[in-house]
């Protein structure tokens, strides 16, 4: 399983994501599920991944091949596509595609031939958008009334995003919602795990303006999950009925 966030606001762009990949108890592995394309100055494009690891692993491939193929054309090459909004449909023509294929291999398994993309991007003199990106290459996008968008095991870090979350929320304070969001979901299902990657997208930068990768024994990371701990028991302690 994994955990995605991405939190689209006026400021900028946030999103986070872990690193477990599991095919059991016995069998825990660590893989990115976070890529990023970048034409300096003129527009920067960040995919997390949750699913089906051959399925995220090959759709990534093909775009990454399509995207330095001296024949690319912008109906091919999320590169050159005009807009976020043609980004994100070559990437879901690509996801769709790529299922469909591996699905078709596995037979019986195809079931489990899935998997889902959250899209953050922004072109020079464009909006900043995000997108989610379904099996079946369909999509949705964050609005001003749902700010950010989730793949994964999303269940336990969504109540902080909803009571904190709206678009005029600094990205200082983002970036606290997204760990604090991780950290619900790390102490909730064992099939989410550390390492962590961070990036930040400042608007109209047309790059990624901070990345880092959050390990284990991160301090600053611990004390924050600490703290938070502290303050919700202190809440409820705090409360009378």
């Amino acid at each position: 399983m994994t955990y995605c966030v991405g939190l689209l606001l006026n400021a900028g762009m946030v999103c986070l994501s872990d690193t477990r990949t599991n095919a059991g108890l016995d069998n825990i592995s660590t893989y990115r599920k976070m890529f990023t394309f970048n034409v300096p100055d003129e527009r920067v494009i960040t995919i997390m991944t949750a699913g089906s690891l051959s399925v995220t692993q090959t759709t990534l491939a093909r775009l990454d091949e399509a995207a330095v193929d001296i024949e690319a054309t912008p109906q091919t090459s999320i590169l050159l596509a005009p807009t976020i909004l043609q980004v994100v449909e070559i990437i879901g023509r690509t996801l769709a595609a790529t299922s469909k294929e591996i699905g078709n291999r596995m037979g019986e398994s195809a079931s489990s031939a899935s998997a889902s993309m959250i899209v953050a991007g922004q072109r020079a003199g464009g909006d900043m958008r995000m997108f989610l990106v379904y099996p079946e290459g369909n999509f949705i996008e964050a609005t001003p009334d749902t700010p950010y968008l989730q793949i994964g095991e999303h269940k336990y870090g969504k109540p902080i995003l909803d009571r904190v979350v709206t678009p005029e929320t600094s990205i200082s304070d983002a970036k606290k919602a997204v760990l604090l969001s991780m950290d619900s979901t790390l102490r909730s299902n064992l099939s989410v795990g550390m390492p962590l990657d961070l990036a930040v997208i400042e608007k109209d930068a047309c790059r990624v303006t901070e990345q880092r990768r959050i390990e284990e024994g991160d301090a600053v990371f611990r004390e924050m999950s600490a703290a938070w701990s502290i303050a919700l028991k202190d809440g409820f302690s705090a409360i009378k009925i």
